[in-house]
């Protein structure tokens, strides 16, 4: 027997029927002796309607009002699941953050969290009786509602899974598992079996959509095994897990791609101590995050041309702190193209093979396609290019590296 934490996303409890079909796979869980809990999301498209009344009703709203808005679409899955299982004649009942109860902060709308108990869910489960969870929602120190963040129900079912012991975390999706690449730019993309927490991290960071940052991160620092798989098709996922467990590293195990970026470049800043630190720290105050950052000197050594990327969403709010900082630090112009795009390869066999960026260069040089800026870490290379050519470079990576499906990888 084992405990299993299965999180089924938006497009899988998007209509009544699929809340049936979930239902019935939760079933068989049970039916082969295992204890369930059950964190679900809101049906696909709810939250974003929600969130536009919020809007529509107060552009600048109160958080605390908005996350009891927002965590409404929750409600209305875990009490239709429950009585979608009771029908197939499953002991269910739901719970909604609060009840369990998921403590959180008390950042509204970003809540993080810090405690869940689940004394009486596991004493539910002695009584065989399945735990259906709201996801993306808590209760914070004043007993107010709080909600996680977009993707907040990958990390309420990491965090529930660590709080129970789980053997797994079953996230069901509407992909059958993680690729070495989006299949809807390479149909040579393969599905991965196993890839560690490190790469998944990186490849959410970098622009993979099948799991949510935040949860990855939770799952690495709580030995969590987290599988991904379809919703709708009956056959194994990926399993992410400790690099203990992999015995053979692929060198690039994915190429991860984000179209959402923005290069911003100022022109002529004084060259002298604290200019960066004054540039950074205001981004950063106004939650502009910043990710490549790269700097040239001039050759009179009094002023540097400083370039970075913030997501393409941010550009405007940075152009306007950079702008009020114009008097305090003499820079003579502000160029920037949203017409950009970051490609990354990713692998934890990147620490002993020398080669992974020389190779990366050279297969996009044989393209024709100019790199304008590069950030490596320990087991990741990225460079920005032109967005023009995501879907070329892309694919000419993904065979240089052996990743192909008729290839040798």
């Amino acid at each position: 027997m084992a405990r299993i934490v299965m999180k089924f996303g938006g497009t899988s409890v998007g209509t009544t029927d699929r809340i049936k079909n979930v239902a019935r796979r939760v079933k068989t869980e049970v039916d082969a002796g295992n204890e369930v809990a059950v964190v679900v999301s809101a049906m696909s498209g709810t939250t974003n309607q929600l969130v536009a009344w919020t809007n529509e009703i107060a552009r600048l709203h109160d958080a605390r009002e908005y996350d009891v808005v927002v965590a409404s679409g929750e409600q209305v899955t875990v009490g239709l699941l429950a009585l979608a299982l009771q029908d197939l004649g499953v002991n269910a009942r739901s719970w909604l953050g609060w009840q369990i109860p998921f403590r959180t902060d008390g950042i509204h709308g970003k809540a993080r969290i810090g405690e869940i108990d689940t004394t009486l869910m596991r004493e539910r489960f002695t009584q065989g009786q399945v735990a259906v969870v709201a996801g993306f929602q808590g209760i914070g120190p004043d007993n107010r509602i709080t909600t996680l963040g977009r993707g907040g129900s990958d990390t309420s079912a990491v965090a529930l899974a660590a709080a129970l012991d789980a053997d797994r975390c079953d996230i069901y999706t509407d992909v059958d598992g993680v690729y070495t690449t989006d299949p809807r730019i390479t149909a040579k993309a393969r599905k991965i079996d196993r890839i560690t927490y490190e790469e998944m991290l990186e490849l959410a960071s970098q622009g993979a959509k099948v799991l949510q940052t935040r949860s990855v991160a939770m799952a690495m620092q709580h030995g969590v095994r987290v599988q991904v798989l379809s919703s709708f098709e009956d056959k194994p996922g990926t399993m992410v897990v400790d690099e203990g467990e992999i015995v053979e590293q692929q060198v690039v195990t994915g190429i991860a791609y984000s179209p959402d970026e923005a290069k911003v470049t100022l022109v002529g800043v004084p060259d002298r101590p604290g200019v960066a630190g004054a540039i950074f720290g205001s981004l950063a105050d106004s939650a502009v995050n910043v990710d490549m950052i790269v700097q040239n000197v001039s050759q009179d050594g009094k002023s540097t041309d400083l370039t970075f990327t913030v997501g393409s969403t941010d550009l405007d709010r940075a152009h306007q702190v950079l702008e009020g900082l114009k008097g305090e630090l003499g820079y003579s112009d502000i160029v920037s193209d949203p017409g950009v795009c970051k490609i990354s390869v990713v692998g934890v066999g990147m620490r002993s093979q020398p080669g992974v960026a020389k190779t990366m260069f050279q297969t996009l040089a044989a393209k024709g396609i100019n790199i304008q800026v590069i950030s490596t870490s320990e087991i990741k290379v990225s460079v920005l290019i032109s967005a023009d050519y995501t879907e070329l470079a892309v694919r000419a990576l993904h065979t240089a590296y052996g990743l192909d499906a008729d290839g040798d990888g």
